[in-house]
This record gives structure tokens, sequence and C-alpha cells, in this order.
């Protein structure tokens, strides 16, 4: 992630085929409405669906497509500078459910601002956010493809990976302190669908800190690290000789960006969870026939005589 740093954790707590991207800018009408966005990935999804040039605003971090980086500033993720954004004289401000702090919403609902609020909890709901916002700004074509085109890749990485044997993994989304995610978070979704089994799915929270003596107890044979926050994911684990993905190597980082953010890059993410890490859809390669056992180690769990598959 480019610019300052900030840790995936904080922010959670409050396939074959191409990532189709659009470019499409439809001339302005005064029908068109002047959006301000308060998520980085609903910025990220208003240009998904076509709707770049009616955004006036949007809070730090946004930072994809390149075009975002150029928008004013109201705030970030947890502070809105309401004077500032007034002064962007908005006709819809996007909100982000569960994620948009309860103070600010009450704000803005005060101020009678029309607001509209976004879920994007599952990967389901990216098609329905891209249509929903398609229609907002004018744009219900494009946006229509872009849900199209995500859906179709969605539904061939679960095909692809339907019959998968299960390998348990660890999500780890910081280290200090440690988190993680549990079934209802997207990421979640993500490493189920190429085959994985979250260890810490049963947990009520969505994004709970956790011990390392959880983790231990739990061994999973898989651990997936957000590469943002830290540097060296292996390295962190090895004083833990007694953990199955430390013996077996099977250690890696995910990208935050194409894990985290609701938008149509989770193609691009799922993909690479699904390629990279060890998931049961391909063919395990041993540390005889490869000593390098990183990303591309897993083929076949059921053919190793190291990790247990089931």
């Amino acid at each position: 992630m480019n610019g300052p740093r900030i840790r995936v954790s904080a922010v959670l707590a409050l396939l074959a085929l191409p990532v189709m991207t659009f470019d499409a800018r439809p001339a302005a009408t005064a029908e068109r409405p002047r959006i301000v966005s308060l998520a980085p990935h609903l910025t990220e999804l208003v240009y998904a669906a076509g709707g770049g040039d009616t955004l006036v605003g949007t809070v730090e971090f946004s930072d994809f497509p390149e075009a975002a980086r150029a928008l004013p500033r109201v705030g970030d993720a947890w502070r809105v500078d309401l004077e500032r954004l007034l002064a962007l004289h908005p006709d819809v401000v996007l909100t982000w459910t569960s994620g948009t702090p309860p103070d600010i919403v009450a704000r803005l609902d005060a101020l009678h601002l029309h607001r509209v609020d976004i879920p994007t909890f599952r990967l389901a709901d990216i098609p329905v956010a891209l249509r929903t916002l398609g229609e907002l700004t004018g744009t219900p074509a494009i946006a229509r493809a872009a849900a199209d085109s995500f859906s179709t890749q969605i539904a061939a990485l679960r095909d692809q990976y339907a019959h998968a044997a299960p390998v348990t993994v660890f999500i780890q989304l910081d280290d200090q302190p440690l988190f993680t995610v549990n079934s209802r978070h997207i990421i979640s979704e993500i490493v189920e669908l190429c085959g994985g089994r979250n260890i810490f799915a049963a947990l009520p929270q969505l994004a709970p800190s956790i011990s390392v003596e959880a983790v231990v107890a739990a061994d999973p044979q898989v651990i997936l690290s957000t590469d943002d926050t830290i540097a060296d994911p292996a390295a962190q684990w090895q004083s833990w000789q007694r953990l199955t993905s430390v013996r077996a190597r099977t250690i890696y980082p995910i990208h935050a960006d194409t894990v985290a953010r609701s938008t149509p890059r989770l193609v691009q993410g799922t993909r690479e969870t699904c390629e990279t890490s060890p998931m049961p859809g391909g063919v395990l390669r041993s540390a005889e026939a490869d000593q390098d056992l990183r990303p591309a180690l897993l083929r076949s769990c059921r053919q190793s005589t190291s990790l247990p598959c089931s």
C-alpha cells in the first residue's frame, strides 16, 4: 500500500480470467450527482462502476485507481472534517455499513445530507454495490459489465476449487497485537473458496485479537499474513518449531489491498491466494523435489507425507 501505512486490523475492526477495468467518462450533466466517499474501497467501487468523474472528495488511503489520489480529502476512516466536506457541496455522501463510525453517521444525518450506505460483507455484495453505484452515478451499463465480470470470475474460481481437500489456515492481520478474522469476514470467505479452513472462524468478533498460544494450540497447516504490516511473517514464527506450518515452511504473505478492500480487485486477490499459497487445489511438491517451498509449495496436499490434509 502506497503512502503512510495503517494497520489492517484497525480498519477491519471498525482466476485465469483477467480483472476488467473500466475508464469510461460520460459527459457530466446537471442530473449527475456530486459524490463524497468516506472509505477507500467505496471510492474504488465508484470508479469501477464508471462514475469516477462524479467524485468530488474522499478520505485518506484512497489510492486506487491512480485518479483517486488527486481527490480532495475530508478525513480518514475515523474522523471527518464536516466543514471541509460541506464546502464540497456534495449531493451524496457514501458511507460503509459497519465501517463508518456511528458518530459520523449521526452527524451526517443531523445535517440532512443525502447519505447512501453500501454494505460489502461478502463477495456477493460486490456486484450489488457496483450496480447500485452505477444507477446512482448514471453509468448503469458500465456498472453491470463490471458486476457481471466479477461474478463470472469468482464463480469460475469457486468451481475450480470446489472439491479441494481442506487445509487449516491461520489468517494473520497483524503481529502486535496478533489479529485475525472470523468466518463473517470477506478474507475468510476467500480462504474458504480456495479450500482453506479458517481456524478461528467460530470466534464471535469480526476481527478479534488472539494469543500466540491459541495459534500454536490450533496448529494450522498454513499461515497467511497481510504483507503491508508484517515484513517477514515466516521469520516471526521460527521460534515455534512445533507448528506444522513452520516445519513445512507454509507461511505466506497476501496483499492486503486485494483481499481486504471489497472491490473488483478481490478477483485478483482470490486468485493469488489460491495460486500462490498452499491451498489444496494443485500439486504439492516435496522438499526433496523443491528446496524452495514458498508460494508454489502445495499443489496437492494429499500427496504430502508431512502435512495432514483432513
